[in-house]
């Protein structure tokens, strides 16, 4: 990890790939990770984490499949939200978005349990930025 400021637009500026989160840095024990990110990922669950997000640029939405039933949350530039541990639920941008996330330090990109993984999603518990 840089012990050197780290600017979020020249991190996500160094890869392509989508749905392949980069770590930028490290809080205690939790990864501070960035994605670029298009279409669909999968319905999974983090069975012992929350997972938070922050939309950097364009837009996220979240299904999840909670007790009352399934909802959609929308989730426009700035905006922040987090799925609580145990909430199956379904990232997707069907225009594309930047995004932050921060998870405990390998945390699989498709949780706990997960459906059939499609070739569009990596499955990582994040990769070192390299620039």
């Amino acid at each position: 990890m840089s012990n050197e400021p780290i600017a979020l637009s020249k991190a996500l500026a160094s890869f392509d790939a989508l749905w392949s989160p980069r770590i930028v840095t490290r809080v205690n024990d939790y990864d501070v990770r960035v994605a670029k990110v298009e279409g669909e990922h999968l319905w999974h669950v983090h069975d012992d984490t929350d997972e938070f997000f922050l939309v950097l640029d364009g837009e996220l939405c979240i299904s999840l499949r909670e007790p009352a039933g399934e909802r959609t949350v929308s989730l426009p530039k700035g905006s922040v939200f987090t799925v609580p541990r145990g909430t199956e639920h379904k990232p997707s941008a069907p225009s594309g978005a930047a995004i932050l996330l921060f998870e405990p330090t390998g945390t699989q990109t498709v949780g706990d349990r997960h459906d059939e993984i499609p070739d569009n999603v990596d499955v990582t518990t994040g990769h070192t930025l390299d620039f």
